[in-house]
Parts: structure tokens; C-alpha cells; sequence
């Protein structure tokens, strides 16, 4: 088990970095260096031992990810400062690394992360618009 300095998540300093103008996958607003998104992210009541393990320990502490409000925030936070353990973002150290190698150009993932939202969203939008998916084929 890791025993880096691991603190909380709702004791941590790390702010969110999203500039005010963004929002989170729950529609509300994420703030500077606030720490906003943070105070919504659905592991804050976890117990940070259950974020910080390996093995097949990680999938479980993946799972507390799925539905997280702030789950691309996370990882994005975590991206961008290069943050080697625990899981963020419903993603894991190895994962993390990965991305990075598979990616070593994006110099804000926070900004990539956003932009692909708001891309995904102006395609739902326009799939329940025509009432189905724009990407299929007849």
C-alpha cells in the first residue's frame, strides 16, 4: 500500500484550476483556485486508503468514480499536474501514465477535457434534436 503523505480529499489543498468559467458534469460552476469542485466530488467522504492501493484494490476505488459530478475535473487536475498515485478521476496511475505517453502535446488537460464536453454536448443536443444519433448510418 502506498504510504505517501495521503490526506483526505476534503482536507486536501488541491485545487480545482477551471478557471470560473466552466462547469462541471452537474452543471454547476467550477472556480479557480477555490477548490469548488472538490467540495463535489462524491470520494470526500471516502476513506483516502481506499484511493491510494494497487492491485485489484484499484477497480474497486474506480467504482467510487462512476457518477462523480466532478470526475473530468479530477482527472484533469490530475493530468495537469502530473500526480503519480492514487486514482483520479476514475483513472488509475498506470492508466494516467498512458494517456500522458499516448499524448505528450496537450499542455492543458483541463482545457482538452472541457472542449470535449461541450463537443459531446452540441452533439446530444442535436441527436434528440433530429431524434436519434447523428452517427448512425441508415
Amino acid at each position: 500500500m502506498y504510504r505517501a503523505s495521503v490526506v483526505a480529499f476534503s482536507h486536501c489543498a488541491c485545487p480545482g484550476e477551471c478557471g470560473g468559467r466552466y462547469r462541471g458534469e452537474d452543471g454547476v460552476g467550477v472556480a479557480g483556485d477555490d477548490q469548488e469542485w472538490g467540495a463535489r466530488a462524491v470520494c470526500r467522504s471516502a476513506d483516502p486508503e481506499e484511493l491510494f492501493v494497487e492491485g485489484a484494490a484499484q477497480n474497486r476505488a474506480k467504482a467510487v468514480c462512476r457518477g462523480c459530478p466532478v470526475r473530468t475535473e479530477c482527472l484533469a487536475y490530475a493530468l495537469d499536474h502530473r500526480i503519480e498515485y492514487g486514482i483520479w478521476g476514475g483513472m488509475t496511475e498506470r492508466e494516467r501514465r498512458a494517456l500522458l505517453r499516448r499524448r505528450p502535446t496537450v499542455t492543458s488537460w483541463r482545457l482538452l477535457l472541457e472542449s470535449a464536453r461541450a463537443e459531446y454536448g452540441r452533439q446530444d443536443a442535436g441527436d434528440q434534436e433530429t431524434g436519434g444519433s447523428s452517427s448512425q448510418t441508415a
